[in-house]
This record gives structure tokens, sequence and C-alpha cells, in this order.
């Protein structure tokens, strides 16, 4: 026969299902309740209640339903609920607790008869787990599961309500057995059975097999078990899901780092002793929850381990969108430099790959943009620089010589091997005079600048020869020559755009029916803004380009900003929604531009070509991108 025990301790017999649901009604008000926060100060009471968005949530403000089952056997699949014991706590308190025994449809073993003390006779008229666990479901509601070996008892209940054909809520789950494990050595107890924990901890209740007993042992164990995971960090909801993961102890006693970190998105410093740099972070949803990260298993680099080890606080920036979040990160990485981190810290370092300003012009690797110059890049380094400046090589018989050679050549020039297999035009023999190899130079120029299909097809052409050959290995040598140079002038011709444009204005639907608003002067973040739905974006427009930085032009292609930081705003405006609200200035691309050619070019295998028209005329336009006027 089901039953139930009041919030008194006093056991009463229930015998229908509307009993069962009445009493754990009943039972749901508190015991020993005290609210955490009181509304009203005590008198002569000061400071600032801070927000629990702010700090996390505590382990005291949080809910916890502990729960045991009786079965009548191991295998979720297979066997049945005979009893469910659970007790409902917040903060050390006792809010509610709920028993019933269930009806297995079925007899149970008689070893579980020895086990439990529930027999066969006593689930007769009893309801079935379908009756039952839409109140245990409604008991727990909004709570943190907590059983022990809670794999067992949370399979049971989600193979239960499989079968009754309901969803399973998806609670966040706590296996005291894992906590014990983490915090209880082998010579304190023998082993982490609830009994051994219950008997170590003095719980206040004996383990003996039946459902509501045991859930009432195991909240004294879990107490225990939080009180001695305090002093190594565990003091939030969000540390205890990581409670039992490898963290070493002195990592994640540095968690309170996090506390007071607001839920938005922003840039983190993590700070030393010194007050140095030593990272700078992004978090495009919530800085508190990103920095807590780093103090749990989920971060795995052995540096970051490191740095947390050193840093002594963190400072938080927070940013209005997601977009001012990255740009800020770059930024601070530029400004500080900081020691672990590995993104670019340096853009003015970045290479370029030139041609050169002379009678005979050639191609160089440099670290700066000058005027009236053909440039492609910039590239993350100067091996991949190289490469495209070979792929320009293995495509046109320009001069690969890096001396200046004047416009009359010398008595004694020897023309180079190059001259000898027909690869250069031997210009510094008088082999060309200027007339002659501004053809060639003129070539270049425009690859770089504009249309890449003479050296895409080139390389194609090559992949599929070296490819029939089985010359894998230098196929993909050629390859990434093709992929460096359609990348570095594919970027080259985006930033051009971006740096010639002295301001532009764009925006995007936020998810809430609101704008996000974006602007940009010369390829640099100027300024960004969000107006709800309820707002005329129009004044906001005004007061963003009214308000946003000054930007001084640069000298395309190099844009005003980090090359990183162009690369972000260009990948926010080709979103589909995005669009163009003003344009000071002229914002298009080459119709055949290496931009266009790029998704094609990364698709060229080794036993692929791809075709001289697929390369630029069937090149799909992305749907929904930011509207562009081609020139």
């Amino acid at each position: 026969m089901p039953g139930r025990t009041r919030p008194d301790g006093r056991g009463a017999a229930c015998t229908t299902l509307s009993d069962v649901v009445g009493s754990v009604r009943a039972m749901s008000s508190p015991r020993r309740l005290r609210p955490s926060h009181p509304e009203v100060p005590a008198p002569g009471a000061t400071g600032v209640q801070v927000a629990l968005d702010e700090l996390g949530t505590p382990l005291s403000d949080v809910t916890f339903v502990v729960v045991d089952l009786e079965t009548t056997g191991g295998r979720a699949a297979e066997d049945a609920i005979t009893e469910i014991g659970a007790v409902k706590v917040r903060g050390g308190e006792v809010l509610g607790e709920f028993q019933t025994l269930v009806d297995p449809g079925g007899p149970v073993p008689p070893f579980i008869q020895v086990l439990t003390g529930i027999t066969t006779s006593m689930l007769v008229g009893a309801p079935t787990i379908g009756e039952v666990l839409p109140s245990f479901l409604e008991f727990a509601r909004g709570a943190v599961l907590v059983a022990h070996n809670a794999p067992f008892d949370v399979g049971f209940l989600r193979a239960a309500a499989a079968r009754s054909e309901r969803a399973w809520p998806g609670f966040q789950v706590v296996d005291t057995v894992r906590l014990a494990r983490r915090v209880v050595l082998r010579d304190e107890a023998p082993n982490h059975k609830l009994s051994t924990l219950a008997a170590l901890f003095g719980a206040t209740v004996t383990p003996n097999h039946r459902a509501l007993a045991d859930a009432r042992a195991t909240v004294d164990v879990l107490h225990a078990l939080l009180g001695r995971l305090a002093p190594l960090g565990v003091t939030h909801l969000e540390d205890l899901a990581t409670a039992t993961d490898p963290v070493p102890a002195d990592v994640r006693r540095r968690s309170t780092l996090a506390d007071g970190l607001p839920d938005a998105p922003g840039v983190y410093l993590f700070r030393g002793p010194r007050d140095e740099v030593l990272y700078v972070g992004v978090s495009t949803t919530s800085l508190r929850r990103r920095v807590r990260s780093y103090f749990t298993s989920a971060e795995k680099r052995g540096r970051m381990q490191e740095m947390v080890r050193l840093a002594v606080r963190v400072d938080p920036v927070v940013c209005a969108t997601p977009l001012e979040a990255r740009v800020r990160e770059l930024r601070l990485i530029a400004e500080h430099a900081p020691r672990y981190n590995r993104r670019s810290r340096a853009p003015e370092r970045m290479p370029w790959v030139r041609l050169t300003d002379e009678p005979f012009p050639r191609l160089s690797v440099v670290r700066e943009v000058r005027e009236g110059r053909a440039h492609i890049g910039p590239f993350a380094s100067r091996a991949l620089a190289q490469q495209a400046v070979d792929a320009l090589h293995a495509t046109f018989p320009v001069r690969q010589c890096t001396g200046r050679l004047p416009v009359v050549p010398s008595a004694d020039a020897h023309a180079c091997v190059l001259a000898e297999v027909g690869r250069c035009g031997a210009p510094c023999t008088g082999g060309q005079d200027v007339a002659a190899y501004a053809p060639v130079a003129a070539a270049v120029r425009d690859a770089m600048t504009g249309d890449p299909r003479d050296v895409a097809q080139a390389h194609a052409v090559r992949i599929r020869t070296l490819a029939a050959q089985e010359r894998f290995e230098e196929a993909a040598t050629v390859r990434d020559r093709l992929t460096s140079y359609v990348r570095g002038a594919g970027r080259a011709q985006r930033h051009a755009r971006a740096a010639a444009c002295r301001e532009l204005v764009a925006a995007r639907r936020t998810d809430d029916g609101g704008w996000e608003l974006l602007l940009v002067r010369h390829g640099r973040f100027a300024g960004t803004a969000v107006v709800d739905r309820r707002t005329d974006p129009r004044p906001a427009v005004a007061a963003l380009r009214a308000g946003g930085e000054h930007v001084t032009a640069s000298v395309p292609p190099a844009t005003a900003a980090h090359p990183e930081e162009t690369d972000l705003l260009l990948a926010w405006l080709e979103q589909p929604g995005v669009r163009l609200v003003e344009v000071d200035g002229e914002w298009s691309s080459p119709a055949r531009s290496a931009q266009a050619v790029r998704d094609a070019a990364a698709a060229v295998t080794l036993d692929l070509v791809v075709p001289r028209p697929a390369l630029v005329d069937d090149a799909p336009t992305a749907p929904g991108a930011a509207p562009q006027r081609t020139a």
C-alpha cells in the first residue's frame, strides 16, 4: 500500500492516486525555510544587494530534489520501479518530501523482497508509474536532481517517461557518488556506498533500502560533500556542474576571480601580480560563464592553467554586441601583446607581396603598403606570402632577380638559368627593353588587383598533370601555392574596397525585432548601437555617425585597422539580411575578382580541374548578401 510522510515527520496511509497528489501538494510548504534575500533590510543595514545573475547561482539558492528509487532489478529497459522517495531542499532547509509505492505490473523477485522489504502484496492497489510520474515531475520541476549513483535512478525515470510517452524535462543531475570520489579519500572510507558515507558524515537517517529513508540520508551526504567542496572553489551551481572534473585544486580555488563579472558579451583581461595583462579573451554571450570555464576541465590547454595560476584578477570590458567584443579583443591583444595570447599581436609585421615601381618591376615581400603600387595580402606569415609569389612566378615570365636593373644593361651582365629555359625575357642583358617588359608587368598587376583566372587556370592544369603522373606531393605543393595566392589577392581586393570607403553604416535585424547598427570608416570599426523594435532607428543612425570614432584614411589596400578586424567587419556585412544604410564613397568589387574565385579555387584537388568559366562566370552569389555594385 503506498504511503507518504508529512513535513512533520509522521507517516500516514495513502490509498488513492488523488491522495498521493494531494499529499505532495501539502508537503511542498517549507518546514524550516528562511528567506535567503529578504526584501526589507534589517534596521540600520547598509550596502547594495548584488544581483544573482552577476555572481552566478550560489549553491545556497539552488533547489535540489534528492531522489531514490527501489526497483525490481537493475535494468531500466526491462525492470520496473516499485517505490519513489524524494526530498526537496534549498539552503539546507527541507521544503517538501515525496513518497509513494508503485505497482510494477508484476511480482517482485524474492531477493528484492529480502533486500528492500517491499513485497508483492504491498504493491496491490498502488498507482502505476504512469499515474505517479506526472506528480513526481511536478514536484521536481525547476530543481536540480540529485541521486546516489544517479545514472541508475535517472535511467529508470527516463525509461518510465519514454514508456509513458512523456517528454523528459532534461534536469541538471548531480551524482553524489562522483562528488564523493572527488573529496573522500580511501583512508577515510573503504568505499563510496551510501551506507558508508552516511556513517562517515553522521547522517541523521540510516539508509535501509527504502526510497524515502535513502533519499533523506543522501540529503545529509550531499550537504557534507558540498561543505568539503567549498574550499576548492565549488560555491556556485556552475562550479558544481564540473566539480567532478580532474582540475587541480589550486586552479579551481581561483574560480572566485569570476565572481562579479557581468552576464553580457565583452572582453576579459587576466592580469598578473604586477598588473600586467597575461591574456585577453572574448565572450559573445556571458563574460562570467566564459571566465568560469577556465577553472573546469573544459579548459584543456596546459598554458592556460599556467596563466590562471599567475592571475590575480580579471578585468571585464562590457560591449554592446558580439561584433564589438571581437573587435575589442583584437585591439587589446595588439595593444598589450599578452604573453599567453598566440593570436597576431603585431599587425604591422604581417607581410604583403608588392610589385615594385621601377623600369623592370619585380615581386617583393614587404612589411608596408605604398601608394600607387600593386599589393596582395596581408599574409599570416612570410612563408605564405612566398607561396603567393611562387604562384605568380609560375604563371608569368616576370624577372626573379632581386637587384634594381638599369634601363641600359651593363656590358658584363649575364643572364640567369631562367632566361635559358624561357622563364624570363632577360632584361638584365638587353633581351627585353622597358617597352617589351611592360606587358609582362601589366599582366602581373592585373592578376594581383583584378582578374586571377590566368593564375588559377595554369595551376589547375598543372595539378591535373601531376595527379595523372601520381606525383601527389608535388601536386599538393602547387595546390597550396594557388590557395595562398587566391587568398592574398582576394583579401587585398576586399580590403581595398573597405579602405576606400570613407564611411559606411549598416543594419541587421536582431532576434527580438530591433536593429543592430554598425559604423565603419576606412575599414575600421568606428561605433555600434542597438535599438529595440519600438524605437525609430534613424535618430540612432544620426547619433552614431556624429559620435563615431574619427578615423584617418589609410593607403589602400591596407585599411585603417588590424587586418583581422577588417575581416570581421566584412564577414558581418556579408551576412544574410544586412542592409546598407549610408555609404560615403565607393562600395564595389571587380566583376572578375580573386574573391569571386576563392571558393572555386579551394575546390581544386589533386584529381580535379576547375574549368575556366566556373572560376568566375558561374560563381554563385551568396543568398541575402549585403548589396554591392559591380564595377
